[in-house]
């Protein structure tokens, strides 16, 4: 019996339809942030791929990163935050981009645009090219 529940438990997990913010991206590939805060990043450029059900990876001005998000869209919240550890001299513009990054907790897109904001008033804006 217990062999049939596990079977069950695997066939519905697997049928689970993606409720995060990858679902709703209709990008392919990677969003290049135009603003954060209303402000250029320095002069690094970063970028944010959805397009991972559960995850997020992207480059920043020095680093290539990744982090799972799971939360259900709207709703935005990243995992801790792995990258690769380059130097260069924009790594004050990366350590902006990746704190402001995981404090953003709210998504929404449209088209080629994708907006990360929190209640704290922060705003990333994102745009496919």
């Amino acid at each position: 019996m217990s062999r049939l529940v596990l079977i069950f438990m695997f066939f519905v997990t697997a049928c689970q339809a993606d409720e995060t913010l990858s679902a709703y991206s209709t990008v392919e590939g990677a969003y290049v942030l135009m603003s954060l805060d209303a402000e250029p990043l320095g002069s690094g450029t970063a970028t944010l791929d959805v397009s991972q059900a559960g995850r997020v990876t992207g480059k920043g001005p020095c680093n290539s990163y990744s982090a799972d998000q799971k939360a259900v869209y709207p709703w935005f919240e990243l995992g801790p935050i792995i990258s690769t550890r380059m130097a260069c001299p924009d790594l004050p513009s990366e350590a902006f981009y990746f704190e402001a990054l995981s404090e953003m907790t709210l998504a929404e897109t449209q088209g080629n645009i994708l907006i990360l904001y929190n209640t704290d008033g922060r705003e990333m804006v994102f745009h496919a090219p």
